[in-house]
């Protein structure tokens, strides 16, 4: 039946009025085309309701016309944040992002980077992670790939992320001047870079200030909230006295002041507490959570449209990305 025919290259050149090979400029968006030539060919597809076939045009060109994305923790507010914002840059590119989610641990983000590239995917976003720096570089050899919300100094050219030290810095020079001098500090997980860069910039706003960071005040955590209400029970434990926390993440914070609730300390007429993050959930604890906001979703569109500039051979220009401290109701000045 004719509505059933297939409509073809040739098809819409006829009610384009051009040449076949200016249709195939104007579908893969190869050469300028002049603009009443483009804006009749487009006119012409509409007419023929055309639907190009994305997969089939690709594998002509030797592209799988798919982007592979390694992410951490799929359900993390931050990490499906920076996943928005990866679709968001891929919007209108023809290109489909394939997931995989590393959850935190190196075997099993070795295995998904692996399937990923059975996929053979055109390119790869990781997000976070454990890979090592150097296999992030031997993959870049095989395809493009950039690196979001992590800094690889093997890679650093593709890297796009906020500068971590300098946020945490931040967050803890505002304890500082609100007079809290022992400031205990539950850290990422200390195999992953965000975490330690965290750790450092604690210890450095305290020193800078005179105060001698006390290890006994530092418990490592996971990201996750559980580890949250463990720092402060072993915060407890140990018998320090602290009248704020610094949390490597909002998540972590969360977990903290649940704590600190069931033993009936106070936030903040008895303890601070500063996150990392500013999740959507971070305004509405109770009290607010003071917290440093990241850019995640414009972090996660940056990736994508540095990862399309590359497939293009285009140079891109990354935009600088930085941090901002959100002031709420979870720190009160030292009494």
């Amino acid at each position: 039946m004719a509505h059933n025919k297939r409509i073809t290259i040739q098809d819409i050149a006829d009610r384009a009025q051009v040449s076949k090979s200016t249709v195939s400029r104007v579908l893969n968006d190869s050469t300028p085309v002049a603009p009443e030539k483009r804006a009749a060919v487009l006119a012409a597809m509409a007419e023929l309701n055309y639907q190009p076939n994305i997969f089939a045009r690709g594998l002509a060109g030797g592209q799988s016309m798919t982007v592979g994305v390694l992410t951490q923790q799929i359900g993390s507010p931050f990490y499906d944040a920076i996943v928005r914002g990866v679709i968001q840059g891929l919007a209108g590119s023809h290109y489909s992002p394939i997931f995989a989610d590393g959850q935190w641990q190196a075997d099993i983000e070795k295995e998904a980077v692996q399937t990923l590239l059975e996929r053979r995917v055109d390119g790869l976003i990781v997000i976070g992670g454990h890979s090592p720096g150097e296999l992030l570089r031997r993959l870049n050899e095989q395809l493009p790939v950039v690196v979001a919300a992590r800094r690889v100094p093997e890679l650093i050219d593709r890297c796009v992320c906020v500068d971590n030290f300098q946020a945490a810095y931040q967050a803890v020079r505002y304890l500082v001047e609100a007079g809290h001098e022992h400031i205990a500090h539950v850290t990422g997980i200390m195999t992953q870079p965000d975490g330690v860069t965290r750790r450092d910039g604690y210890v450095q706003a305290l020193t800078d200030a005179g105060l001698d960071p006390n290890p006994a005040l530092i418990v490592e955590g996971n990201f996750r909230r559980q580890s949250g209400v463990l720092a402060v029970e072993t915060l407890l434990m140990r018998g320090q006295a602290f009248s704020a926390i610094f949390a490597a993440n909002d998540q972590m914070a969360f977990g903290a002041r649940l704590a600190l609730f069931r033993r009936g300390i106070r936030v903040p007429d008895d303890v601070s507490i500063v996150g990392f993050d500013d999740q959507p959930d971070s305004a509405y604890m109770t009290p607010p959570l003071t917290t440093i906001r990241q850019p995640a979703v414009e972090m996660g569109e940056t990736a994508a449209q540095f990862l399309l500039h590359l497939l293009k051979g285009k140079p891109f220009e990354r935009p600088a990305l930085s941090t901002e401290l959100i002031i709420r109701e979870s720190v009160a000045r030292f009494r």
